[in-house]
């Protein structure tokens, strides 16, 4: 990438520069994810989560044509309180658009990736990766929607730890998990043999591989990223138990919201925004609070993760 482009944060490109831990974050949440001033809050909790686990947090956006590495509050109000569609959202296929535009955009999960490893960063924080939707593949080309979140590839051509609660709860979750094995992305479970379910502690499902805890995380990335493989690695820490859904509870709501979602017609980029929405009706604000303490908690095992790496081979 051209070094025009990326406008790092002195306290950030100060961490890089001296072999410290640093950890990047996304912007969408900030912008389309949650409204002002809940958006703010959980920016905030989430940087200060990585800065109690010993790393510096790097909050990536675009504004004036570059990437903001890093991103001090005014930047940050100024994103969280932008009218209403006046901030674009930049994935892979869209960075050039939102690059030339010259206003604000927020950085998805494939963009942030982009951009944080541009920089020299490592780790990743985020709530949830995009993957394949219900009914991508459909029954044969005529009926299948080929609607497959560009965070996948860029999982698979990116070398960076991505720390998640693990894929949406409302995609195809199987099919997500064999799209990544395709790519030659890992996939591990921290602290239990099933996937984090998301909102729920469990998607029930198997993950691909479990370790005991963050440290042994730390083991497998340090590997994966030290076989100078294109792919990233995938690390799947669960919500906290107080927050969590009911398993049977969580995934009730997601099939209630996509049956509602196919009877109202919904689709495309309208789909996830909506049936975000349709699960915190149903189950009464009860997945908000799951995802902001996901969010929050993802935020504080990368920092401890990223600290980790930085010490030193991990044994």
């Amino acid at each position: 990438m051209r070094t025009d482009l990326l406008d790092i944060r002195p306290e950030v490109r100060s961490a890089l520069a001296d072999g410290r831990p640093v950890v990047a974050l996304e912007s969408t949440l900030i912008s389309h994810g949650l409204p002002y001033p809940q958006n703010v809050e959980v920016a905030g909790a989430s940087e200060a989560a990585i800065r109690a686990s010993g790393a510096v947090p790097a909050t990536v956006a675009i504004h004036g044509g570059r990437f903001l590495v890093g991103l001090d509050e005014p930047a940050l109000m100024a994103l969280a309180t932008a009218a209403a569609g006046s901030v674009r959202k930049a994935a892979r296929p869209s960075l050039a658009a939102a690059l030339t535009d010259g206003g604000w955009a927020a950085t998805t999960v494939s963009a942030t990736m982009i951009a944080a490893h541009a920089a020299g960063i490592s780790v990743f924080a985020t709530g949830g990766i995009g993957g394949v939707h219900r009914g991508a593949l459909g029954g044969g080309p005529a009926t299948a929607s080929f609607d497959i979140s560009s965070d996948l590839e860029e999982l698979g051509r990116t070398p960076m730890a991505v720390v998640c609660a693990g894929p949406k709860a409302i995609l195809d979750v199987p099919a997500t998990l064999e799209y990544l094995e395709t790519r030659g992305v890992p996939v591990i479970a921290v602290g239990q043999p099933e996937l984090p379910g998301f909102y729920a502690r469990s998607a029930g499902i198997a993950a691909p591989s479990s370790v005991a805890d963050i440290g042994e995380a730390a083991v497998v990335v340090s590997t994966q990223l030290g076989l100078g493989l294109s792919a990233g690695i995938l690390v799947c820490v669960p919500v906290p138990p107080p927050e969590a859904l009911p398993d049977d509870v969580a995934r009730e709501a997601v099939e209630r919201a996509v049956a509602d979602a196919a009877r109202a017609g919904i689709g495309g980029p309208a789909l996830t925004p909506w049936l975000l929405a349709r699960i915190a009706v149903l189950t009464d604000g009860a997945s908000i609070r799951a995802n902001t303490a996901l969010i929050v908690n993802d935020a504080s095992v990368a920092g401890e993760l990223a600290a980790r790496l930085t010490a030193g081979p991990p044994r």
